[in-house]
């Protein structure tokens, strides 16, 4: 089972690959719908959240949040 705890910001991996060749997606809004950014192309796409999680493969890169004060 696939770690489903994504946030704004991560790096995941798709079960397909972008056509431009790249496997790399950054999530740049969370909501209903998720839209992430193909980090070969630039390319974004929105989802929604379901069918998301359903093409998620796995995370590779975790956001770290800095809270400062």
């Amino acid at each position: 089972m696939v770690d489903k705890n994504f946030g704004l910001y991560d790096i995941v991996e798709m079960k397909k690959q972008h056509p431009c060749g790249t496997n790399r997606w950054k999530i740049i809004r969370l909501g209903m719908d998720i839209r992430i950014k193909c980090e070969g192309c630039n390319h974004s796409v929105l989802l929604p959240r379901k069918e998301f999680t359903r093409k998620l493969k796995k995370i590779l890169v975790k956001h770290e949040e800095e809270n400062n004060g």
